[in-house]
């Protein structure tokens, strides 16, 4: 079974990739995988994240 991770990050205009990857890794840290980045006119809306359950 999966259990998935919704967020709406605040990136900002600086150094936003750097922020963008400092989230990704956070939760690769915690065993959750990218499963979705829904893009926005002027960044990211959402980014989803999922792992198992039962680890």
């Amino acid at each position: 079974m999966k259990e998935y991770k919704v967020i709406s990050p605040s990136l900002g205009w600086k150094n936003k990739f750097e922020k963008l990857e400092d989230i990704l890794n956070k939760y690769a840290k915690e065993g959750w995988t990218l499963s979705t980045i829904t893009p926005h006119q002027h960044g990211i809306s959402y980014i989803v994240f999922e792992r198992n359950k039962n680890r």
